[in-house]
Formats: structure tokens, C-alpha cells, sequence
């Protein structure tokens, strides 16, 4: 099994670079996906977070209020803490679930957005960078996501930066162009992933 980590910044394209490589037979563990899955009703992470912010976190549904609970965590470091303590473990777990699920000659790719901002380059075989300029980046924020320049400027300000994702790069790819430049791009590098899949452990 080779495990892979996929990252790169908001609006790079990291996306569709998962669902490239999903279609050409990886296995993908979605972080981001996993997160929510946690917390939904009924399971012990959303009890936890309740136990830990009270019951203003839910919408009258009994799900959990996101943008509440955002608005709490990010404004406080030590209650992002908090928060962090209690779904990063519940989220470890799963995704070590899901890969043992994977046969041992898969490719599983983790698609972890903050796997630069976390240090957790080294659980893995190797890491792939999407890149994209923060030109780029804040024009497809802008237009494809709606958020206004401040918004994307903000966001893209809260996460490593462009060098500093690049320097814990195994492989990259380059984002900064349309659609049909990606997939030989995303191509090559499955190529190379299932080359080193097949190698005998050294």
C-alpha cells in the first residue's frame, strides 16, 4: 500500500485533482469529509462537542451549527483547542479504518487540507501539492465560489503559505492553468504513484 498525501491551498483545485484520481482507481480518505461525518446526530463526537459548547451549537434540528461554532472556535484559540481535541482523534480513526479497508496493493490518497499547517507530511509514503498562484486562487474564489476579495484574501491568509507547502512537496502539480491542462498532469503522477505502489518494500 502506498499512502499518499494530498494537499494544496483554497481554490487550487485540489477537488478535482481527488476526483481524477479516484477515477483512475485510488482509494481517497477526505479528511474534510470525515470531520463532518463525526459529528453528525447520534454519534459520540456530537455529544462531545455539545458536552464542550453547549447546546447553542445545534440548529433546532439537533445537527451541528457550523457557522456557530465557527464563529466561537475562531476567535478563540484555546476553544479551537478544545474542538480540535475532540474531533482530530475521532477523525484519525476513521480514516486508519477506511485505509485498512484498502488491499495492499492500493494507492490511498489522503486529501487533508491543512496537512502543511498541521506538520503531518511525515505519515505519509509521499506528499502531492496542487499549486496554484494566489492570483489565481483568489480569482476562482471570487468567481466560482462568490466570496468578495476580503473574504478570499482572509481565508487564503489563514493557511500555510504557497513556499511553505511547496517545501514539504514530494510532487506537484500545477493548477494555475484550465481543465485540460491538469489531467496529463494528474496522469503522470497516478503513473508514477502506481510505479512506487509496486515496488517491493525496501
Amino acid at each position: 500500500m502506498l499512502k499518499v498525501g494530498l494537499t494544496g491551498g483554497i481554490g487550487a483545485g485540489k477537488s478535482e485533482v481527488s476526483r481524477l484520481l479516484v477515477s483512475y482507481g485510488a482509494v481517497l480518505i477526505d479528511a474534510d469529509k470525515i470531520a463532518r461525518e463525526v459529528v453528525e446526530p447520534g454519534t459520540p463526537g456530537l455529544t462531545a462537542v455539545v458536552e464542550a459548547f453547549g447546546e447553542d451549537v445545534l440548529t433546532p434540528d439537533g445537527t451541528l451549527d457550523r457557522p456557530k461554532l465557527g464563529s466561537i472556535v475562531f476567535a478563540d484559540a484555546a476553544r479551537l483547542a478544545t474542538l480540535n481535541a475532540i474531533v482530530h482523534p475521532l477523525v484519525g480513526a476513521r480514516s486508519a479504518e477506511l485505509e485498512s479497508g484498502a488491499g495492499p496493493d492500493a494507492v490511498v490518497v489522503h486529501d487533508v487540507p491543512l496537512l502543511t499547517e498541521n506538520g503531518l507530511a511525515p505519515l505519509y509514503d509521499l506528499v502531492v501539492v496542487v499549486d496554484a498562484s494566489p492570483q489565481t486562487q483568489l480569482d476562482r474564489l471570487v468567481r466560482l465560489r462568490g466570496m468578495t476579495g476580503d473574504e478570499a484574501r482572509a481565508r487564503m491568509a489563514a493557511q500555510a503559505t504557497r513556499e511553505q507547502r511547496l517545501a514539504i512537496a514530494d510532487l506537484v502539480i500545477d493548477n494555475d492553468g484550465p481543465l485540460t491542462a491538469l489531467e496529463p498532469q494528474v496522469r503522470e503522477v497516478w503513473a508514477e504513484l502506481t510505479g512506487r505502489a509496486a515496488r517491493p518494500a525496501s
